[in-house]
């Protein structure tokens, strides 16, 4: 005896080698003996031979109309053997039966199972709707692969521009457009990006790497919601002192100022002045919603993203000429040894005598340290500051700047690039780093010893982290370091801003260690700020190549950092060379550039010759801890 079942949705035959009152021991026509349960057996049958009958009964099945068995079996459930009698007018043979049953279990559409052998039409009503679905489908493959072929012809359909973005950088896999473009991309073996450019889609490159970054991050564009300006609550005194400020000729937010001012016994009173926005509004407002929504202002080459808007930051940067709201940390420095005394702070206002320029100042770097004169307005204080600056760093031990490594500012006018490397470490860099260093670690000490939470960096065992506790940050070598120095670029130093103020003013700090609102603003800034960073880096590595095409170099010169890591001199761009020889770190090479690939933004570089050997500057050493003010 041979018997049809039912096993894991799938119609099987078997024969029977023996049997139980619950199951049965079968060998299938392959050979392969299992046991059954009775329950999933629907037909028994002698002849023909289990492997003739699933072929006859498909044959059987193949000449029958869905449409008709459907209309003939009414609305109750029902076996499938009593629709095969009901089809051929008398007994059916097995084959008969099984076809029935093939035909019924392949027309799910049609046809519910109910059981084992067991079935039900569909209503009328929904047997349209799936009918009517699977047509969409079927004519949705169809404009699949219309589609997929117009790609692979290098033309770009109408339908599919109209989600060009979306299709870049954050493709849905479940719309019918993605899988067209994939398929495309299967069939010709290339990217996306590759075969969008392919198809003249790609326009600008660098409009491609920054629309990437503005998807993710900044999806309804970068222009800012209606929002109320600032506005100072309160009766501010002006400080005796003016105050300037020190930055790069790009910087547009200032958030920082230095006064100086001489003491009658001798020796200097040093001020710290940093812009005050938490003066100007509060935690829940709609500048504050802002802020939290974008964490940081984004840097890259030839633009960037401020976190508050332009007319927002008006009234509160430090500029030259104006008069600010600000929270200053003042001390008493010595005359001898420009040791500070113990610092005091308050809330005021200051007047901003002048916005100091580095590329203005850069004869700095060799006549301070000489003691000679360069005939630069205030030179005088910014050398005070200078011998302010280098005290302090003795103090902690550790240097605020790295001494010899290079910063590079990007300029980008017209769509063309200048690259312009800086020496770290000239005495402007030293006096702004170490008085941010001084500020932010004086008030964070004042938070921690007043117990008001705030949003520290540490640092140990290398590891730069974020926390709501005043842990010792090793690079810096201080007890405890918060952000406060950038409330308009940071929201992080916003955040400590409000409750400084706070507690400067005797007011209740607007959040505890433990508030939802401090501790997700943490994690959040941690995140995007890091992101932000890579942004910039990968922004800076694109512009590095439009300046190689842009000065049509067929060579370089670099060193080796390590293995077959590349160093290219003057531009802040590491390369992996694969022909290079096997040369220790230092040695300088020359490199003909083989290929530049701007949508990847990729450099090929084959070895030419070996140069010399030469150590390596500071900014090669991995073990650099850096940690912006």
């Amino acid at each position: 005896m041979h018997v049809l079942y039912e096993e894991d949705g799938e119609i099987k035959v078997g024969s029977v080698l023996a049997s139980a009152p619950a199951s049965y021991q079968l060998e299938s026509p392959h050979g392969r003996r299992t046991k059954v349960k009775a329950s999933n057996v629907v037909l028994s049958f002698d002849a023909p031979a289990p492997a003739e009958l699933l072929v006859r009964a498909q044959e059987f099945a193949a000449g029958l109309d869905t449409d008709f068995l459907w209309q003939c079996c009414g609305p109750a459930d029902f076996g499938f053997a009593q629709l095969a009698r009901d089809y051929v007018g008398h007994e059916p043979t097995a084959v008969q039966a099984a076809g029935v049953l093939l035909k019924l279990h392949a027309a799910p559409m049609y046809f519910y199972r109910r059981g084992k052998g067991r079935f039900q039409a569909a209503t009328e009503q929904t047997l349209k709707l799936a009918l009517a679905g699977l047509e969409k489908k079927r004519r949705q493959q169809e404009q699949i692969g219309e589609w997929a072929e117009a790609l692979g012809r290098g033309e770009f359909p109408p339908e599919l521009r109209e989600r060009r973005a979306e299709l870049l950088y954050a493709p849905d896999r479940n719309r019918p457009e993605t899988k067209a473009l994939e398929a495309a991309c299967r069939a010709s073996g290339l990217s996306v990006a590759r075969l969008l450019e392919r198809c003249g889609e790609m326009g600008d490159t660098q409009a491609y790497h920054l629309e990437r970054f503005l998807f993710e991050f900044f999806p309804a564009g970068t222009r800012f919601p209606p929002h109320a300006l600032p506005e100072i609550g309160r009766e501010l005194a002006v400080a005796a002192a003016e105050a300037y400020s020190i930055d790069d000729g790009g910087t547009t937010e200032i958030d920082d100022a230095f006064s100086l001012s001489p003491l009658d016994a001798g020796g200097w009173r040093l001020g710290i002045h940093i812009a005050a926005p938490a003066l100007g509004f509060a935690p829940g407002s709609e500048l504050d919603t802002i802020a939290r929504e974008r964490l940081s202002t984004v840097y890259f080459p030839g633009r960037k993203i401020t976190m508050l808007p332009e007319d927002a930051t008006a009234g509160l940067s430090l500029d030259a000429g104006t008069e600010r709201p600000v929270v200053s940390i003042y001390f008493d420095v010595s005359p001898q040894d420009y040791a500070l005394r113990e610092g005091f702070s308050k809330l005021e206002r200051v007047r901003i005598a002048a916005n100091l320029r580095h590329e203005n100042y850069a004869a700095l770097s060799d006549t301070l340290p000489k003691g000679l004169r360069a005939g630069l307005a205030h030179e005088t204080e910014l050398e005070v500051l200078w011998r302010i600056a280098l005290a302090l760093e003795r103090k902690r031990g550790k240097p605020s700047v790295p001494a010899g490594s290079t910063d590079y500012t990007f300029r980008v006018e017209n769509d063309r690039v200048s690259i312009e490397p800086r020496l770290r470490g000239a005495p402007l860099d030293q006096l702004v780093s170490e008085l941010m260093i001084l500020a932010n670690t004086s008030w964070g000490e004042l938070l921690a010893e007043r117990n008001v939470a705030a949003i520290y960096r540490t640092q140990a065992g290398g590891k730069v982290r974020m926390s709501v506790h005043p842990e010792p940050h090793e690079g810096l070598g201080v007890a405890c370091y918060a952000w406060m120095s950038s409330p308009l670029r940071r929201y992080v130093d916003l955040v400590n801003q409000w409750q400084l103020v706070a507690s400067l003013a005797g007011d209740r700090p607007p959040f505890t260690r433990s508030s939802e609102a401090l501790l997700s603003a943490l994690r959040a800034f941690e995140v995007v700020y890091a992101r932000y960073d890579e942004f910039q880096r990968q922004m800076e590595q694109y512009w590095c190549l439009r300046w190689l095409l842009q000065e049509q170099l067929k060579g370089v010169d670099g060193s080796v950092l390590r293995e077959n890591l590349i160093r290219v001199d003057r531009l802040p761009l590491t390369v992996r060379v694969p022909s290079l020889p096997d040369l220790s770190a230092g040695t300088r090479v020359r490199l003909e550039v083989s290929a530049i690939d701007l949508l990847e933004r990729g450099l090929a570089l084959t070895y030419r010759e070996t140069l010399d050997a030469a150590p390596l500057p500071p900014e090669a050493d991995d073990t650099a801890l850096r940690d912006p003010p």
